[in-house]
């Protein structure tokens, strides 16, 4: 048997409950789980799936270039109500 140590993590409870549940409905406990991703990454050499900002993704990317474009071209421009129309 390999040589074992206790390590500490802090999870928020609600994440802790979450995650205990799903990897019992895998079979396997929550330092089972762990012990898979801790091996999982050293294998891989990397964090064994993608971690991302949905801010980042393509779509909102794209929405966002296309409303940065709107602005810098002069159209979809709205007044803001709290902004006074030099205009008006």
């Amino acid at each position: 048997m390999a040589d074992t140590i206790n390590v500490t993590i802090r999870l928020d409870r609600d994440i802790k409950e979450k995650a205990e549940r799903m990897f019992n409905d895998f079979g396997m406990n929550l330092s089972t789980a762990f012990n898979i991703f801790a091996r999982q990454s050293l294998r891989q050499g990397k964090i064994p799936f993608e971690i991302y900002d949905p801010f980042y993704s393509d779509k909102n990317q794209a929405e966002l270039s296309r409303r940065i474009d709107d602005i810098e071209s002069g159209r979809n421009l709205s007044s803001h109500e709290l902004i006074e129309d030099a205009d008006a």
